[in-house]
């Protein structure tokens, strides 16, 4: 029997995309406050809303930008304004989406109206422990935290996110985290200590992807093929690779084989690659974000 990649447990990035799951079974109740709307938080909402399991009546956001706030009442229909402290006291849920070096003087604001609420973050460089810390004068009535790592295809409803859960969050509350992200693509619960690496590969894994593609079409430019043409057999090509690895969930090793015909053209081509050391380079950059990863959230 060939060997194949076993599906992971509960929660994993084999679980099915949301579209497939009981809409009635994802249906969030609770209030949600989002701080920030950026892109981030509009492609959350989006996919919210489109997969129909949380209505416009329970989510309001705030923001600095009015024209951010514009565009959540305009394209949402949810109430939207520039104080963060109301929004948060509104919401059972408060979804932190700010850049990471707005988080503290946002927390220090925010600490007051937050006992007995879920805090959802998904920014950069601020672990579970740095948010506690945020909250130690709260005593028992700290808020429960969950730490997110999403990526940019989140933007097209195609993104990967992993989630830390801290002390204290529930089953439930794990849930409703796993019900938001996965709206915009698929979800992995992993434990704390390995979000730097998470951020390593799927966080910054698009920017390389992003590079390859590039690289492809330039190749086919270079062999005659207008640039145009060679974008889109470049990235249509990744994007059907990647669901081939999905849906099969056979191992890449299997895949590649079967492209790879003996004495044709795949496998000089992959002779190439390896040759130049792309399976090491791909390990290497993996490594180095996940390190700068580690710096920048000590």
């Amino acid at each position: 029997m060939p060997w194949r990649w076993k599906k992971a447990p509960r929660w994993s990035v084999w679980a099915p995309r949301f579209s497939e799951r009981d809409v009635a079974d994802r249906t969030i109740s609770k209030k949600l406050a989002f701080i920030g709307a950026g892109q981030m938080a509009e492609a959350l909402l989006g996919g919210l809303f489109a997969s129909r399991c949380c209505e416009p009546s329970l989510v309001r956001a705030a923001d600095v930008s009015q024209e951010r706030r514009d565009l959540m009442k305009s394209r949402f229909g949810i109430l939207a304004g520039a104080d963060n402290k109301e929004a948060a006291a509104w919401g059972e849920v408060v979804l932190l989406a700010v850049k990471p070096q707005m988080m503290e003087t946002v927390l220090d604001d925010l600490a007051p109206v937050l006992p007995g609420r879920l805090v959802i973050s998904i920014a950069a460089g601020w672990s579970i422990g740095s948010l506690g810390r945020r909250f130690e004068k709260l005593g028992d009535k700290a808020p429960r935290v969950v730490r997110v790592m999403p990526n940019t295809p989140a933007l097209v409803r195609e993104g990967m996110s992993a989630i830390a859960c801290g002390s204290g969050v529930s089953e439930a509350d794990a849930e409703l985290a796993r019900t938001l992200f996965e709206s915009v693509g698929r979800v992995v619960m992993v434990e704390e200590r390995l979000m730097d690496a998470v951020t390593g590969l799927s966080g910054s894994g698009p920017a390389y992807v992003f590079l390859a593609i590039e690289a492809l079409a330039d190749g086919g430019v270079k062999m005659g093929l207008p640039r145009s043409v060679a974008a889109l057999l470049a990235a249509q090509t990744v994007l059907g690779a990647a669901k081939m690895v999905l849906e099969t969930e056979e191992h890449p090793a299997r895949l590649k084989d079967r492209v790879a015909s003996p004495g044709g053209t795949t496998i000089a081509g992959l002779h190439e690659l390896e040759q130049g050391g792309l399976r090491a380079t791909l390990i290497a950059a993996v490594e180095a974000a996940t390190n700068r990863s580690k710096e920048l959230g000590s």
